[in-house]
């Protein structure tokens, strides 16, 4: 199954990525191959803890596919898990962790695994999405700098 995981010291504090990350809702803004996105249901699991289900559609080229996930937002633990409900894959999970590494600054970990029910499929969009994986930390950094301003180095 492809994976892809990486760690990033961003300039801004982890609660303001925890923040920026959970903000599904703008993911069509900034992140790369995110078409649209539409919240389902958004719902109160208590001590901190919020559950979404969405819809995200992902483009590429003549490539157009939908896929239902279920996001849980761990406020307490600066962790964010989206697990897959519904779709073209076959399976796919993935993980965001926040960790303080100083005054407005921390590491953003990002890990995924996915496999696309269809061979064709996979084949046509595993190296866009690997792309894509690689683009996303980058992405969310710009965002972040964008909405919360730039620290400097």
């Amino acid at each position: 199954m492809p994976q892809f995981s990486t760690k990033r010291r961003v300039r801004h504090s982890a609660s303001e990525m925890f923040d920026l990350v959970a903000d599904v809702e703008r993911y069509p803004q900034f992140v790369p191959l995110c078409q649209s996105l539409r919240v389902r249901r958004r719902e109160s699991a208590g001590e901190g803890r919020e559950v979404i289900v969405a819809d995200m559609t992902v483009a590429y080229k003549f490539i157009r596919e939908t896929f239902t996930s279920r996001v849980t937002l761990e406020r307490g633990k600066l962790e964010i898990l989206v697990e897959y409900l519904e779709g073209p894959f076959q399976q796919m999970n993935n993980k965001w962790n926040f960790r303080p590494a100083g005054d407005d600054v921390c590491d953003v970990e990002f890990f995924i695994a996915y496999e696309f029910r269809s061979r064709t499929l996979g084949v046509l969009m595993g190296t866009v999405f690997e792309t894509a994986f690689r683009r996303f930390s980058a992405a969310f950094e710009r965002r972040a700098d964008d909405v919360y301003g730039a620290h400097p180095a």
